[in-house]
């Protein structure tokens, strides 16, 4: 029942990935708390979970390119969001293409991305969230996203 959720968990959100690149290091992360906040000009609010590779590279070099992931991308959860790209190379063990935008690895099969820079930092909790405006985006195909729902029904995350 809806009403024993928090209302928080009670309205589906979409899965990303992060892609972060900096003096030649990359790496691929999973983010849920993302959105657009304003239409002119076009920018996001994406958060960034502390002590992490991912912010690492975002702080060092401000840009990263947000991918929307479809639901048959649902297995990359386990190693983009459960494993560490401080212990692991995260793009030497997925095994779907990639190509890259400028010097951000994209994943192929990815709905669409968004090339963002950041503009502003904030203090989240445990996560820093960036302000960023949107540098360019593409759309790669068609296709149900990726939810936290669709995540909770293949049982990759609980309730």
């Amino acid at each position: 029942m809806s009403l024993r959720k928090k209302p928080w968990n009670r309205v589906d959100q979409p899965v990303y990935s992060i892609s972060s690149a900096a003096q030649g290091a990359v790496n691929m992360n999973i983010c849920s708390y993302a959105t657009p906040v304003s239409m002119k000009p076009k920018r996001y609010i994406v958060a960034i979970y502390k002590n992490t590779r991912t912010l690492e590279l975002v702080e060092q070099n401000p840009e990263f390119v947000l991918q929307f992931l479809t639901r048959s991308q649902y297995p990359l959860v386990n190693l983009l969001g459960k494993k560490s790209g401080s212990k692991i190379n995260k793009l030497k063990r997925i095994k779907e293409g990639i190509f890259y935008h400028e010097q951000f690895p994209v994943l192929e099969n990815a709905l669409a991305f968004v090339h963002l820079i950041v503009r502003e930092w904030l203090d989240g909790g445990d996560h820093l969230c960036a302000l960023c405006d949107v540098k360019s985006y593409k759309n790669l195909h068609e296709g149900p996203p990726l939810t936290l729902e669709y995540l909770k029904q293949k049982k990759i995350i609980s309730s």
